[in-house]
């Protein structure tokens, strides 16, 4: 059985979710997230993901951003797992999947849905009670989010990872 296509819309934003296969953790370390991010500050940057919200869970990551062309979101997450598969492989010495299936995405509405999925995206460390503040928590877009608005006066920016 085939999967179906990706809905794929141009000029609109997504939540974008990777699981670990079974639910295993896919960060042990703190040079796991930091690879992590260095690899999605790579691939934003070449194929053009405009990054608004980000948090890195033991097991998950969310995403919420919007590409700037629609047919590269598939490319941007296929190199973005492929290098941190690579990467998690051969730092642990394991073969084979990392990720449970591929990507889920799901397309947002540029209006106050936006801004709340990117506060459920932050506030998952929170929920899951590894924090107690959003701001506690390393390994998501909070903290940047909030300096970025406030500098700029902005709101809705782009995470410059």
């Amino acid at each position: 059985m085939s999967i179906g296509s990706r809905l794929l819309i141009e000029k609109a934003c997504y939540h974008l979710i990777i699981r670990g296969n079974q639910q295993q953790a896919i960060f042990l370390l703190e040079r796991d997230y930091q690879k992590f991010i260095s690899s999605l500050r790579k691939y934003k940057k070449k194929y053009r993901f405009l990054l608004y919200g980000f948090c890195l869970m033991p097991n998950h990551v969310h995403l919420v951003g919007e590409p700037i062309e629609a047919k590269n979101l598939a490319k941007f997450m296929q190199c973005l797992n492929r290098s941190y598969t690579a990467y998690f492989n051969k730092h642990y010495t394991k073969v084979g999947h990392l990720w449970q299936g591929r990507f889920k995405s799901k397309v947002i509405v540029k209006d106050r849905y936006l801004f709340d999925c990117i506060q459920y995206v932050e506030f998952n460390p929170v929920r899951a009670k590894i924090v107690t503040t959003a701001a506690d928590y390393r390994w998501s877009s909070y903290r940047e989010r909030l300096l970025i608005a406030e500098a700029k006066g902005r709101l809705l920016n782009d995470i410059n990872i």
